[in-house]
């Protein structure tokens, strides 16, 4: 599919005279792509069962008369008002046993049955009409599934629902009470309606049963979005997508992924660096209008793995944000840099958000790519840059990288629920390896845990994974793998395996202990670096790599399967990515400077403030250079 740009736009926020003008000027900026319809169930269905579907008609009319290819979205992220009287129990929960009003958006329970079954007719209703329209060509499911902290609902459908789970999963209470290990403070059940959800209890609540209660809230969001996904496919052959978020893991989503067609996500770099990255005020700072480096490269990486590589970026921030703690503007030249980044990492689209700044409500301060006023925002300029320099580029086909990073949703659920240390966070500890690999210059692909086939890797990463699935498992000897810290230490109910882990073939070693590391506390290790937050004692005769300055063994390994004992610092990173990558062309990059590789050419992003130099090229702060390879 070639590379091209789109632009979300509501026309509902405006008078219908503009539609055509705008639908004009989108096209002069060289976009072709348009997003409608997710937000507006109140003007299509502004009282129950009564209809009103011209306007929207209209809309796409002028929109794909005018050149464009419509995403049409389904709007069940925004049930209007009335929905209430109908289902006043469809709310979310709070853990605190509070329901999320009415007020905002997101406010439903995935749970509730008769909401799920509206909001699924709501979706056949759409594509009766507009399945087969020559202007739709892609459909929206919903709108970022987990933003605000919604997938995980303590209400009472939640709660039935969830003791049906557990019925269907268990069998038996007493197969129940084995798996959880119930005889612990006396919290055994005789019938599957005596459990109660996770919350509101004195302490901490049974961690297997936490855990549980999450993955069925994943199944919850799955099913939803299943059912909105059949509703669809009845009267179109469109491909379906999702507009996923940044670190938002409370739900699996490649399982999500597997009623969809094209995954996506919605990309804020500044926004997710002021609320979602654990950094220094100076490293904020120095990055604080450009965003992290290796965020939104991870985020590409991550939805890459999903729907046999198919990806967009449907929502790209433009300006200034309205949601972060504080809301800089990009430097000069980052929205075009954020837009081939997503290129050069196989987004078939990237789509702005939005077209024009909504001078009302809750993102009235959500810059655009034109103002309230109708003026041309910095973003637009930067836009119509990257598709004129589209239209001379080849298509960038997907390369396939020489590093690999295992991502495990399960595993972030298991470490929330039972972290042993305030600051262990399984996203924190990806990203680190993450980084570390980008700041070699090397392109990183990411694999699901249930990966069978790692041969066409030289370097496979699995920190953090709890459990190792059984084809992961077979596939670790077909190439150089590090596992750990804290890999196959746990069962799937999140209880201690026997024998103990990491229990690896061929690896004869045993994490004996494990110890959290309170901020401020480094272990120095012998060489250079440190080890931070997480620290495990192994035994056993293994081979040692590397040694904390103690002499406790820290990385040990044998033919090509390595076991790391505990979190690095950035340094001892670096360290470990030289002392097994020897068959990979590792870079000395400055700092800020990122590559990636395609099939045809290598990119270069610089997101530092200042100009650098790499290889004889000059590249300014904020810009984007690629050669041929």
């Amino acid at each position: 599919m070639k590379r091209a740009l789109g632009v979300c736009y509501y026309p509902e926020h405006w008078p219908e005279e503009m539609w055509a003008r705008d639908a004009a000027e989108m096209v002069s900026v060289g976009l072709s792509w348009v997003r409608i319809g997710e937000f507006a169930w109140s003007r299509l269905e502004p009282d129950p069962g009564q209809f009103d579907f011209d306007w929207l008609d209209r809309a796409i009319e002028t929109l794909g008369g005018a050149g464009l290819r419509v995403i049409l979205g389904t709007p069940s992220a925004t049930p209007p008002r009335w929905m209430l009287d109908r289902f006043p129990d469809m709310l979310a929960v709070d853990a605190t046993g509070h329901p999320r009003t009415f007020g905002s958006r997101r406010h439903y329970c995935h749970s509730h049955d008769g909401y799920r079954d509206a909001a699924a007719a709501m979706a056949a209703r759409l594509a009766e009409r507009y399945g087969k329209n020559p202007h739709v060509a892609a459909w929206q499911i919903d709108n970022e599934y987990g933003c605000h902290d919604t997938v995980l609902s303590y209400s009472a459908a939640a709660k039935d629902a969830f003791r049906n789970w557990l019925a269907q999963k268990y069998q038996s209470p007493d197969a129940l009470n084995r798996a959880w290990g119930n005889v612990f403070w006396s919290m055994e059940y005789s019938d599957f309606n005596d459990i109660d959800l996770p919350n509101l209890t004195v302490t901490q609540p049974n961690p297997s049963h936490e855990l549980a209660f999450r993955r069925f809230a994943s199944d919850q969001v799955v099913q939803w979005n299943a059912a909105q996904a059949a509703a669809l496919r009845k009267h179109t052959d469109k491909p379906l997508i999702h507009n996923y978020m940044g670190r938002v893991l409370e739900f699996d989503h490649f399982a999500v992924a597997r009623d969809l067609d094209i995954a996506s996500w919605d990309s804020y770099p500044i926004g997710f660096l002021s609320d979602r990255l654990e950094a220094s005020p100076e490293y904020k700072a120095r990055y604080l209008r450009q965003g992290d480096p290796d965020m939104q490269a991870f985020h590409h990486d991550l939805y890459r793995a999903m729907n046999a590589g198919r990806w967009w970026v449907m929502e790209q921030q433009p300006g200034p944000v309205n949601w972060a703690p504080y809301n800089p503007a990009p430097l000069p030249g980052m929205v075009r840099l954020w837009t081939w980044e997503a290129f050069a990492h196989g987004a078939e689209i990237v789509s702005y958000f939005r077209w024009r700044q909504a001078p009302f409500a809750q993102e009235q301060m959500h810059a655009g790519l034109k103002r309230p006023d109708d003026a041309p925002a910095p973003g637009t300029a930067e836009a119509a840059a990257v598709a004129a320099e589209l239209r001379d580029m080849p298509d960038v086909g997907i390369a396939a990288a020489p590093v690999a990073l295992i991502f495990d949703y399960p595993s972030s659920w298991a470490w929330n629920v039972l972290p042993q240390g305030a600051d262990f966070d399984y996203f924190r500890l990806i990203f680190d390896a993450y980084r570390a690999l980008r700041r070699r210059g090397l392109s990183v692909d990411i694999l699901p845990a249930e990966t069978s086939d790692l041969s066409a890797y030289k370097l496979v990463l699995a920190p953090g994974l709890g459990t190792l699935p059984d084809p992961l498992r077979a596939a670790i000897g077909q190439t150089t793998c590090l596992l750990g810290p804290r890999a196959n230490l746990i069962t799937d109910e999140l209880s201690i395996p026997m024998p103990m882990g990491p229990n690896l073939p061929g690896l004869k070693t045993t994490v004996s202990c494990v110890e959290s590391l309170p901020p401020g506390t480094a272990r120095p290790v012998t060489g250079g670096g440190a080890v931070l937050h997480w620290h495990e004692t192994l035994e056993g005769d293994a081979e040692t790599a590397l040694e904390m300055a103690d002499g406790a063994p820290l990385m040990v390994g044998k033919d090509g399967l390595h076991y790391l004992a505990g979190w690095p610092d950035a340094a001892l990173w670096d360290r470990v990515i030289d002392l097994l990558g020897l068959d990979l062309t590792l870079e000395d990059l400055p700092d800020g400077l990122r590559l990636r590789d395609t099939a045809t050419h290598r990119f270069a992003f610089n997101y530092s403030p200042d100009t650098v130099t790499w290889n004889g090229t000059s590249i300014a702060a904020a810009d984007v250079v690629w050669w041929p390879l």
